[in-house]
């Protein structure tokens, strides 16, 4: 893999720069858990060496949307969990998706 996970861990900080994950009080620090995860992606992608590059392409997508997927769900577990509304286009998106199941 041309990045090594150091220099993952640092692209991963800058992105969050933009939209700041929230760690709030996790027995973890955060660039432990930045470096771990840096790390595993990394070996990811090293297995992926003989994939092709439309494979390839096709796996970090997969793995992408699951990973985003995730974050919706546990996001909006969150804001039930603590009686909270979602904003209006996590609502939007949630109305789009039901509209598609009734069609």
């Amino acid at each position: 893999m041309p990045i090594k996970p150091h220099e993952l861990a640092a692209l991963m900080q800058e992105v969050e720069q933009e939209d700041p994950i929230d760690f709030a009080d996790l027995p973890f620090g955060e660039a432990e858990l930045r470096e771990l995860v840096a790390a595993h992606l990394c070996e990811m992608a090293a297995a992926m060496d003989n994939f092709s590059t439309e494979d390839r392409l096709m796996t970090l997508l997969a793995v992408s949307a699951k990973l985003v997927l995730e974050n919706l769900v546990l996001h909006l577990q969150l804001l039930r969990q603590h009686g909270l509304p979602v904003s209006d286009s996590v609502e939007e998106l949630l109305s789009r998706l039901r509209k598609q199941d009734g069609a």
